[in-house]
């Protein structure tokens, strides 16, 4: 059985006033790399212009929920949720200016609604709440511009479609967080497909729609029991497909952050499964040539292991000596803080076990020529 899940941080947004996400933990003692030349110049690509609805039923505004008697008022939530699924090309600054508005004020009015209202989330409205969510949030990404883009480097691109993405995303979060909110109901819709789905569009290049991911992603792992190992498990193979076939995808961070969380949820004695993660896919995550974009996470879930379970300490070390990287200074210094912190919550019995190795990785790094690495080791 697993602990109650620690909050994570909840995106900045127009109704949450004042609130902002709660930066990535420190990178520890990293390095981080900038170069001097300017960023490529990316044009916009967005993946709402292949599905939008042409020649659609033109949108008309419905009276306000709070105008309408209670009587009435799920009839019309029901109506302005599916309003709220016609989908638009934003590519095209000027078409179909009057149904965007209306659309951007009933999603408006549906985060305030979903939000403040009691009483209004009953089990008939959520299958029209889930369609609505998938209609505007599940696409196929498109394919990046530039294959050799630098998260560190390049301008990554933003989602035209932003300004209705982003209040659908908040309604969903609000959805989740609200008092009336029913896991049992829900379960229904919200199934493995669903968060397979949701997955998915870690890979987004805007980095506003994988913060909004990440809170609700880790929401949903809290409230829906049935589904942890099985995120669990599709986060391992998207690790793995990650480190020894496309060494590519840009919410890395994001998950290795919502892990954390989990981790240190983890109840002990730690399962086997858990170890076997931390072995197979979280230390090999080492070797990938982008680990400087998510090393502060990937180091504090493996820090997490270690205070979860002291005996870990010698599968941990020799496992980043495996991965030490030999020409990359950048990488060692990284190893190297990543290594000062696993030093500071490993016990002495421990320590004797990998002791020898482990000296005679830090006498190589003392006669580097880098000045960074041998001065770390001062």
């Amino acid at each position: 059985m697993e602990t109650k899940l620690p909050p994570a941080s909840t995106p900045t947004s127009p109704s949450s006033p004042g609130l902002s996400p709660v930066p990535p933990p420190d990178k520890v003692d990293g390095f981080s790399r900038r170069s001097l030349r300017r960023a490529r110049p990316r044009r916009s690509h967005s993946s709402s212009q292949f599905r939008y609805q042409s020649n659609q039923q033109e949108l008309t505004p419905l009276p306000l929920l709070k105008d309408v008697p209670a009587s009435e008022l799920h009839e019309l939530l029901s109506r302005k949720l599916a309003q709220c699924g016609v989908m638009f090309d934003f590519l095209d600054c000027v078409a179909d200016l009057k149904g965007k508005e209306v659309k951007r004020a009933a999603l408006n009015e549906l985060v305030e609604c979903v939000g403040s209202t009691r009483g209004v989330l009953i089990e008939p409205v959520y299958p029209d709440i889930i369609r609505m969510i998938s209609v505007n949030i599940f696409r196929t990404l498109p394919p990046s511009e530039n294959p050799e883009f630098d998260p560190e480097e390049d301008e990554p691109n933003l989602e035209p479609s932003w300004p209705h993405l982003q209040l659908v995303y908040e309604f969903f979060l609000r959805f989740l967080e609200s008092p009336d909110f029913q896991p049992s109901v829900a379960k229904r819709y919200v199934d493995q497909k669903f968060v397979l789905m949701l997955l998915e569009l870690f890979d987004s290049e805007d980095p506003r729609e994988r913060e909004y991911l990440k809170t609700i992603l880790h929401r949903v792992y809290g409230k829906f029991l049935g589904l942890r190992a099985y995120i669990r498990k599709q986060c391992s193979h998207i690790f793995l497909r990650f480190i020894y076939e496309l060494e590519h995808f840009n919410g890395v961070a994001e998950l290795l952050e919502i892990l954390g969380s989990i981790i240190n949820g983890f109840a002990l004695p730690l399962k086997t499964e858990h170890k076997q993660f931390l072995v197979r896919v979280l230390i090999p995550l080492h070797s990938v040539k982008s680990l400087s974009v998510f090393h502060a996470q990937l180091a504090y879930c493996v820090v997490q292991f270690l205070e979860k379970d002291a005996t870990l300490t010698e599968h941990v070390i020799r496992g980043l000596l495996k991965y030490w990287p030999k020409t990359c200074t950048q990488k060692e210094v990284m190893f190297l803080g990543e290594m000062e912190e696993i030093l500071d919550v490993i016990e002495p019995s421990q320590f004797v076990k990998i002791q020898e190795p482990l000296f005679k990785q830090v006498a190589r790094c003392v006669s580097s020529p880098h000045f960074q690495v041998w001065g770390l080791n001062r």
